[in-house]
């Protein structure tokens, strides 16, 4: 078995380096996170092998949670998915995450292995925080999971769970010594480190022409910095000014435990700052290879349509009914970002469909709004991992707290216009953007209430904006913003639209057996686990009936 998955790693590099043979999916070194086994592939060779894996990760697992967060829906040309849509979910529901998030950081934790063997300290940070991402992910995700005890092979089948507080404190500390070790390491063209600007797929000279060592270890470093900069909003949590279940700037506001100050000036005392551009991922996508959000969504390698491409469409919540009274909530903020999103019916119309409705002919795939290219930018694009316009939110956020240095409105604006720009529109369209919305909070930074007892700006403004952004590029983050911030003592999640006269968001399933009033707070722990870890997943608290059991930094 061992040597089985050496070949067709190599194989799988292969692919990479001359974009032929085998699929990526095929090569994963291990399925199964409780049965893994070692591996002496040299760190340079796993190095953009995983990092296209990751790419896929980020791409590949989301359409649920696009459609819960009312930006796609099920299209009538297709059969309703009960178990989805009445958010009854099972631990079968989406459990390629976890062994996908597994599988990759075994790649990766064999790869800081075999550097640090070599003295390769460039590579070992970049394992530590490609890691970091995927396991801040899955904390979000399940709330406690297996860390200290993971990835270690035979030596440990049956790994303990941590707590979801504990593993994020430390992934803190190893993005800190990433970074040490990156900016620290050897950059001898003959050294351990000497082939990093060809490997690193994301950072490297396939993506920045040209660059240097020293320039890639700049970029690690903004990376790492805005990753603990998404740790640490975590534990922002609390609603919104006169929430009196927790009001912005008070103890209850915030997971207890952390200092996230101290934490925030450990990040600026770094110096190289946050991402200003997006970290994404290009190992030479090409039309029969290609980007695997494109792949997995638009057209396959053959140029076939495939099954995603009929079954997820537009959610009308997003882009309306086609017509002018209803134009979805894109349309009712004149937000250009729409033709980037989602692709026109063939008669030229944003047609969405309400998330859950029964099959029809008048829903068919066919007269409905797509999902668009700003999504993929093109067969041969690189996929993003964690784009600039979310770094700007998440500064602007830590502003708005007290928390650092600097105007939120401008950081947040910043935000919105990296948004334009990475869909392929201009920081012009931004601009009319804003100016077009002045007085709506949902836009606007300094507008106060526009319907009684709705939100006013500043934090409100922020929270919304990345659910304009970050639709098909990081859905997991939005779901994280609707969980952690609520909008009033009885409301105990964020509520989208409503606080500038649209309807509340986002839309819940219309499903007719669906009796729930909010999207599901976590997945369940696969089966997987309860087959081969059961005593471990067996002891795990559940704080309320799943899936509306919340992780640790969802306090209400």
């Amino acid at each position: 078995m061992k040597q089985k998955i050496n070949i067709l790693l190599l194989l799988g590099v292969a692919f990479l380096m001359v974009m032929s043979g085998c699929k990526k999916d095929d090569f994963n070194i291990n399925q199964n996170p409780n049965q893994a086994t070692d591996s002496t592939i040299a760190y340079n060779v796993i190095l953009p092998a995983a990092q296209d894996n990751s790419a896929r990760l980020v791409a590949r697992n989301w359409g649920w949670l696009q459609n819960y967060l009312g930006y796609w829906a099920r299209s009538g040309t297709y059969a309703p998915n009960a178990e989805e849509e009445t958010y009854s979910i099972t631990t079968g529901f989406q459990s390629q995450i976890w062994s996908a998030v597994y599988d990759n950081n075994y790649d990766y934790q064999n790869m800081q292995n075999q550097a640090n063997k070599a003295g390769a300290t460039f590579y070992a940070g970049v394992a530590r925080i490609m890691k970091a991402h995927n396991y801040a992910l899955l904390v979000d995700i399940y709330g406690n999971v297996p860390y200290k005890d993971a990835l270690k092979g035979s030596a440990v089948t049956t790994p303990r769970y941590d707590n979801g507080i504990d593993v994020y404190k430390d992934l803190l500390r190893q993005i800190d010594t990433a970074i040490a070790d990156i900016k620290d390491a050897d950059e001898s063209e003959n050294g351990p480190n000497g082939n990093i600007t060809t490997d690193d797929i994301m950072f490297g000279s396939k993506l920045y022409a040209g660059t240097t060592v020293a320039a890639m270890k700049t970029r690690w470093a903004q990376f790492g910095n805005t990753l603990k900069l998404r740790i640490l909003t975590k534990f922002m949590n609390g609603g919104l000014e006169a929430n009196a279940a927790g009001t912005v700037g008070t103890a209850a506001s915030y997971v207890p435990g952390v200092d996230i100050q101290a934490e925030i000036d450990k990040i600026t005392a770094e110096g190289s700052g946050y991402l200003t551009a997006d970290a994404q991922v290009n190992p030479g996508y090409q039309s029969d290879k290609g980007n695997p959000f494109y792949n997995s969504y638009v057209k396959d390698d053959a140029g076939s349509a495939t099954a995603n491409s009929v079954y997820y469409k537009a959610n009308s919540y997003a882009v309306g009914q086609g017509v002018a009274s209803d134009p979805g909530y894109y349309g009712y903020n004149g937000d250009g970002r729409r033709t980037k999103f989602y692709a026109a019916n063939g008669s030229g119309v944003y047609r969405g469909v309400a998330y859950g409705l029964p099959s029809s002919t008048d829903n068919a795939a066919s007269t409905l709004a797509g999902i668009g290219a700003g999504a993929y930018r093109g067969v041969d694009q690189p996929q993003r991992i964690f784009t600039a316009a979310e770094s700007y939110f998440l500064q602007a956020e830590c502003m708005n707290r007290g928390f650092m240095a600097g105007d939120p409105q401008t950081t947040m604006e910043n935000g919105i216009k990296a948004s334009f720009v990475s869909l392929g529109l201009t920081n012009a369209n931004a601009n009319t953007y804003l100016g077009n919305n002045a007085g709506y909070p949902d836009v606007d930074y300094t507008a106060t209430e526009v319907i009684p007892d709705g939100a006013t700006g500043g934090l409100f403004t922020i929270i919304s904006q990345k659910w304009f952004a970050l639709n098909a590029i990081a859905p997991f983050e939005v779901w994280s913003d609707y969980r952690r911030i609520d909008m009033s003592a009885s409301v105990h999640h964020f509520v989208y639209g409503e606080s500038v006269g649209f309807d509340a968001g986002p839309a819940i399933s219309v499903y007719p057996a669906n009796t729930a009033t909010e999207i599901p707070c976590r997945l369940l722990y696969p089966q997987s686990e309860y087959l081969y870890n059961p005593a471990n997943v067996g002891a795990q608290p559940s704080a309320g009936a799943y899936p509306f059991a919340h992780v640790f930094w969802d306090l209400h």
